[in-house]
């Protein structure tokens, strides 16, 4: 993937993304609320190797040298039994040495003779006072333990320069740094996440995707209405709403891509079932017509027919009724609207309908409509359950493939375009359908400066105005 491919991402997973850090922050001020507070105190010992007033130069450096190389040793007697069960003693403690050995830590800087000891403790009193303690009883044992010769006094010298003092601050939790360790853990895993969403979602989400499958031409983009079920001729129950635009811009599109000699006669289709293929079919003849064209639409789906129940006509008789030689062309072709646009209806549903949309009686019907009319659209059922829109696609200049955002598989899609390929049919170019309104998938006309407002159109007039479209 490119940077933008990444950007693309973020800016889509951007409240997934937000969410982790916000759940990082909470746990990590969670954990540091909930934690015991830890105090830290510490004290510095110094050892050194007595020598007599009159001790050579030589003496006191062999002297230097040797506390240096002991000081090594009483780091760990600091640790020792015999150090810790006295501190626990003279400060009457109810624990073990081994258990306070893992509260007690020692350390030598490079090239010195000091000792530094750290006690931590949840009391800061008490680890000041164990500090202390240890110190003390860490002299004792090496001055008069390991290192007093038989019958005299012994030449180390172990002494405390840095007693240990209650600490005010809680050395841990460190509340700052596990604050900005959630966040960017949590940055982190929501990042991931968000690319792993990316990379397992298989769906078409924007146009972008649709390149990735296929490189044919994106005619247009139509943005997600919820209330399209109920208004789905929106271009024109509602011709200022950006909805109808899209397919005005899809009309634009369509009238430039059939630049040739090829015949103005359009299956719209589409990979699966609710795409929006039938509305895009719909509202595409609509548009046409409002150019002055002539334009019929034909209910090519003679499965699950829609037409004639959006267009709010009788479809009762209709292309099945021509093509079994039940009736004429001319008989069923219902004129819509003010304009020129007609439309055949799919008629009673046969028990055959790959035969009757493949048979030589609906590529007469077809070249006779192609003749007669400036535009042709055939409203086909989903190429990857029945072979109807491809067999339609034949007698026609192209198909149109409807592909929705966030329902449509690239491998559908996929699937779709090498049906077509594989029995020489024309994909003219791909719709896209349902895109969010919000977000880097959206398709929103404002963006482009096109201002198109949208007017909120009643239910109950949108029927009005199908019923008075139809009866015109």
């Amino acid at each position: 993937m490119e940077l933008r491919d990444y950007l693309r991402i973020l800016h889509k997973n951007w409240i997934l993304i937000a969410v982790c850090a916000l759940l990082g922050v909470a746990v990590a001020a969670g954990y540091s609320l909930a934690v015991t507070p830890k105090y830290q105190a510490s004290t510095e010992l110094y050892v050194s190797v007595r020598a007599g007033d009159a001790a050579a130069t030589t003496d006191l450096v062999q002297g230097t040298s040797f506390a240096r190389q002991a000081v090594t040793s009483y780091v760990s007697v600091v640790n020792s039994a015999s150090v810790l069960d006295r501190v626990i003693d003279d400060l009457k403690l109810d624990t073990t040495s081994t258990k306070l050995a893992a509260q007690v830590s020692a350390e030598s800087p490079l090239n010195t003779v000091l000792i530094d000891i750290t006690v931590t403790d949840d009391d800061p009193a008490r680890a000041a006072a164990i500090a202390n303690s240890v110190g003390e009883n860490t002299s004792y044992i090496v001055t008069n333990k390991l290192e007093k010769p038989v019958g005299g006094a012994s030449l180390v010298n172990v002494q405390t320069i840095q007693p240990a003092v209650a600490p005010v601050r809680p050395s841990s939790p460190n509340v700052v740094l596990n604050v900005v360790l959630g966040l960017l853990i949590g940055l982190a895993i929501g990042v991931a996440a968000a690319i792993l969403r990316s990379v397992l979602d298989t769906r078409i989400h924007s146009s972008h995707d649709i390149e990735l499958v296929t490189d044919k031409p994106i005619l247009g983009a139509v943005s997600y209405d919820p209330s399209a079920k109920k208004r789905p001729l929106i271009v024109h129950a509602d011709p200022r709403n950006p909805r109808a635009e899209s397919f005005r811009s899809l009309r634009t599109n369509l009238q430039f891509v059939n630049i040739g000699d090829q015949p103005r006669s359009y299956v719209i289709t589409s990979s699966v079932p609710g795409e929006g293929k039938s509305t895009t079919a719909a509202n595409l003849a609509i548009s046409l017509a409002e150019t002055g064209a002539k334009v019929v639409l034909i209910d090519g789906d003679l499965r699950m027919p829609k037409v004639a129940e959006y267009m709010g006509i009788e479809g009762a008789v209709g292309l099945t009724d021509v093509l079994i030689g039940r009736t004429q062309l001319s008989d069923v072709l219902q004129k819509w609207g003010r304009g020129q646009l007609y439309v055949l209806p799919s008629g009673r549903i046969p028990p055959n309908p790959s035969e009757l949309l493949g048979s030589s009686a609906m590529s007469t019907v077809l070249s006779a409509l192609t003749a007669e009319f400036d535009y042709v659209i055939v409203d086909a059922p989903p190429l990857l359950l029945v072979t109807d829109a491809a067999v339609i696609s034949k007698f026609t200049g192209g198909a149109i493939l409807a592909a929705a955002s966030g329902i449509t598989k690239k491998n559908e899609l996929a699937a779709a375009t090498r049906a077509l390929d594989h029995i020489g049919s024309r994909l003219v170019g791909i719709v896209v359908t349902m895109l969010p309104t919000k977000g880097p998938d959206s398709y929103g006309y404002g963006v482009y400066g096109y201002g198109v407002q949208n007017e909120e159109v009643s239910e109950e007039t949108v029927e009005r105005r199908i019923r008075r479209a139809a009866r015109a």
